[in-house]
Protein backbone atom coordinates (compact mmCIF):
# COMPACT_ATOMS: atom_id res chain seq x y z
CA UNK A 1 0.00 0.00 0.00
CA UNK A 2 1.20 3.29 -0.90
CA UNK A 3 2.03 5.95 1.82
CA UNK A 4 -0.75 8.81 1.98
CA UNK A 5 -0.19 12.11 2.21
CA UNK A 6 -2.60 14.96 3.31
CA UNK A 7 -0.93 17.88 0.85
CA UNK A 8 -2.95 20.19 3.43
CA UNK A 9 -1.56 22.40 6.76
CA UNK A 10 -5.35 22.79 7.75
CA UNK A 11 -5.90 21.22 11.24
CA UNK A 12 -9.79 20.58 10.61
CA UNK A 13 -8.52 18.52 7.24
CA UNK A 14 -6.34 16.47 9.47
CA UNK A 15 -8.46 15.89 12.07
CA UNK A 16 -11.30 14.71 9.89
CA UNK A 17 -8.78 12.59 7.84
CA UNK A 18 -7.52 10.67 10.95
CA UNK A 19 -11.37 9.43 11.77
CA UNK A 20 -10.79 6.87 8.17
CA UNK A 21 -8.68 5.29 10.60
CA UNK A 22 -5.68 5.35 7.25
CA UNK A 23 -2.47 6.02 8.11
CA UNK A 24 -1.27 9.40 6.72
CA UNK A 25 1.27 11.62 6.72
CA UNK A 26 0.95 15.79 6.15
CA UNK A 27 2.89 17.79 3.96
CA UNK A 28 1.68 21.33 3.53
CA UNK A 29 1.45 21.96 -0.07
CA UNK A 30 3.14 25.58 -1.60
CA UNK A 31 0.51 25.63 -4.43
CA UNK A 32 0.55 29.58 -5.33
CA UNK A 33 -3.60 29.74 -4.94
CA UNK A 34 -4.92 31.47 -8.09
CA UNK A 35 -8.68 31.13 -9.07
CA UNK A 36 -10.16 34.35 -9.03
CA UNK A 37 -13.05 34.52 -11.69
CA UNK A 38 -13.79 31.02 -11.55
CA UNK A 39 -16.89 29.90 -10.42
CA UNK A 40 -16.93 28.29 -6.97
CA UNK A 41 -16.90 24.56 -8.24
CA UNK A 42 -14.29 25.17 -10.85
CA UNK A 43 -12.35 27.04 -8.57
CA UNK A 44 -12.08 24.09 -5.70
CA UNK A 45 -11.46 21.74 -8.46
CA UNK A 46 -8.29 23.67 -9.44
CA UNK A 47 -6.72 24.78 -5.99
CA UNK A 48 -7.63 20.54 -5.44
CA UNK A 49 -6.04 19.58 -7.95
CA UNK A 50 -2.78 21.78 -8.02
CA UNK A 51 -1.92 21.95 -4.17
CA UNK A 52 -1.86 18.03 -4.86
CA UNK A 53 0.11 18.69 -7.77
CA UNK A 54 2.43 20.43 -6.31
CA UNK A 55 3.17 17.32 -3.32
CA UNK A 56 2.84 14.84 -6.15
CA UNK A 57 5.78 16.48 -7.89
CA UNK A 58 8.27 16.37 -4.72
CA UNK A 59 6.68 12.78 -3.25
CA UNK A 60 6.05 10.78 -6.70
CA UNK A 61 6.27 7.21 -4.83
CA UNK A 62 3.20 8.65 -2.67
CA UNK A 63 -0.98 8.83 -2.64
CA UNK A 64 -1.59 12.24 -2.42
CA UNK A 65 -4.81 13.69 -1.42
CA UNK A 66 -5.37 17.61 -2.12
CA UNK A 67 -8.22 20.10 -1.15
CA UNK A 68 -9.70 23.32 -0.78
CA UNK A 69 -12.67 24.74 0.71
CA UNK A 70 -14.87 28.13 -0.85
CA UNK A 71 -18.10 29.73 0.53
CA UNK A 72 -20.11 31.17 -2.36
CA UNK A 73 -22.97 33.48 -1.84
CA UNK A 74 -25.37 34.62 -4.82
CA UNK A 75 -21.97 33.35 -7.00
CA UNK A 76 -19.33 35.15 -5.37
CA UNK A 77 -17.01 33.26 -4.26
CA UNK A 78 -15.97 33.74 -0.28
CA UNK A 79 -12.46 33.15 0.47
CA UNK A 80 -10.72 33.43 4.24
CA UNK A 81 -10.73 36.82 5.16
CA UNK A 82 -7.61 39.55 5.33
CA UNK A 83 -8.71 41.72 7.90
CA UNK A 84 -11.35 41.61 10.83
CA UNK A 85 -13.33 44.33 8.99
CA UNK A 86 -13.15 41.80 6.02
CA UNK A 87 -14.59 38.95 8.55
CA UNK A 88 -17.21 41.15 9.86
CA UNK A 89 -18.33 42.38 6.45
CA UNK A 90 -18.88 38.98 5.38
CA UNK A 91 -20.75 37.77 8.51
CA UNK A 92 -23.29 39.96 8.05
CA UNK A 93 -23.14 38.95 4.64
CA UNK A 94 -24.36 35.56 5.36
CA UNK A 95 -26.53 36.34 7.86
CA UNK A 96 -30.17 35.35 7.51
CA UNK A 97 -29.11 34.13 4.13
CA UNK A 98 -28.56 30.34 2.62
CA UNK A 99 -25.06 29.70 0.66
CA UNK A 100 -23.58 26.88 -0.80
CA UNK A 101 -19.67 25.55 0.43
CA UNK A 102 -17.75 23.56 -1.99
CA UNK A 103 -14.85 21.72 -1.13
CA UNK A 104 -12.41 20.17 -4.05
CA UNK A 105 -10.71 17.04 -3.58
CA UNK A 106 -7.90 15.75 -5.60
CA UNK A 107 -6.21 12.27 -4.81
CA UNK A 108 -3.28 11.29 -6.94
CA UNK A 109 -0.82 8.53 -7.37
CA UNK A 110 1.18 6.74 -10.29
CA UNK A 111 -1.10 5.98 -12.73
CA UNK A 112 -3.86 7.45 -10.86
CA UNK A 113 -5.84 10.80 -10.79
CA UNK A 114 -9.36 11.64 -10.21
CA UNK A 115 -10.92 15.21 -9.12
CA UNK A 116 -14.20 15.87 -7.75
CA UNK A 117 -16.24 18.34 -5.84
CA UNK A 118 -18.97 18.33 -2.93
CA UNK A 119 -21.74 21.24 -2.23
CA UNK A 120 -23.25 21.51 0.99
CA UNK A 121 -26.09 23.96 1.74
CA UNK A 122 -25.62 26.38 4.84
CA UNK A 123 -28.57 28.33 6.15
CA UNK A 124 -27.30 31.13 8.62
CA UNK A 125 -29.45 32.64 11.96
CA UNK A 126 -29.64 36.53 11.22
CA UNK A 127 -26.75 37.62 13.38
CA UNK A 128 -26.71 40.41 15.79
CA UNK A 129 -23.81 43.21 15.42
CA UNK A 130 -22.88 42.01 19.20
CA UNK A 131 -22.65 37.81 17.94
CA UNK A 132 -20.13 38.71 15.08
CA UNK A 133 -17.98 41.13 16.92
CA UNK A 134 -17.15 38.61 20.01
CA UNK A 135 -16.97 35.87 16.85
CA UNK A 136 -14.71 38.20 15.01
CA UNK A 137 -12.83 38.65 18.52
CA UNK A 138 -12.04 35.08 19.23
CA UNK A 139 -10.08 34.81 16.36
CA UNK A 140 -11.87 31.85 15.12
CA UNK A 141 -13.07 32.47 11.33
CA UNK A 142 -9.73 34.46 10.91
CA UNK A 143 -8.56 31.09 8.59
CA UNK A 144 -11.79 29.93 7.42
CA UNK A 145 -13.21 30.07 3.52
CA UNK A 146 -16.56 32.02 4.89
CA UNK A 147 -15.04 33.58 7.85
CA UNK A 148 -16.45 31.34 9.83
CA UNK A 149 -16.28 27.41 10.87
CA UNK A 150 -19.28 25.40 12.12
CA UNK A 151 -17.53 23.65 14.10
CA UNK A 152 -17.12 26.77 16.33
CA UNK A 153 -19.51 26.62 18.78
CA UNK A 154 -20.90 29.79 18.12
CA UNK A 155 -24.49 29.80 17.01
CA UNK A 156 -24.34 31.12 13.56
CA UNK A 157 -25.96 27.99 11.23
CA UNK A 158 -29.46 27.12 11.91
CA UNK A 159 -29.41 24.36 9.18
CA UNK A 160 -27.78 22.56 6.16
CA UNK A 161 -28.25 20.23 3.80
CA UNK A 162 -25.49 17.87 2.77
CA UNK A 163 -21.94 16.64 4.39
CA UNK A 164 -20.67 18.25 7.37
CA UNK A 165 -17.54 17.04 6.97
CA UNK A 166 -17.85 18.98 4.03
CA UNK A 167 -18.75 22.35 5.70
CA UNK A 168 -16.01 21.61 7.72
CA UNK A 169 -13.61 21.32 5.14
CA UNK A 170 -12.98 17.90 4.24
CA UNK A 171 -16.27 15.59 2.56
CA UNK A 172 -15.01 12.13 4.36
CA UNK A 173 -17.49 10.00 2.24
CA UNK A 174 -16.03 11.46 -1.09
CA UNK A 175 -12.60 11.12 0.40
CA UNK A 176 -13.41 7.35 1.27
CA UNK A 177 -14.56 6.65 -2.71
CA UNK A 178 -11.23 7.90 -4.13
CA UNK A 179 -9.30 6.17 -1.87
CA UNK A 180 -10.99 3.22 -2.46
CA UNK A 181 -11.19 3.75 -6.39
CA UNK A 182 -7.50 4.23 -5.96
CA UNK A 183 -6.39 1.04 -3.83
CA UNK A 184 -5.12 3.41 -1.22
CA UNK A 185 -7.00 1.64 1.40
Amino acid sequence: MKKLILASASPRRRELLVQLDIPFEVIPSRYEEHAEGLPAREAVLRLAEGKAEEVFFRCPDCAVLGADTVVALDGTVLGKPHSEEDAVRTLRALSGRVHSVFTGVCLLSEGFRRVTAVESRVRFFPLSEELIERYVKSGLPMDKAGSYGIQDGYPLVEGYEGSYENIVGLPLEAVRALLKEGNIC
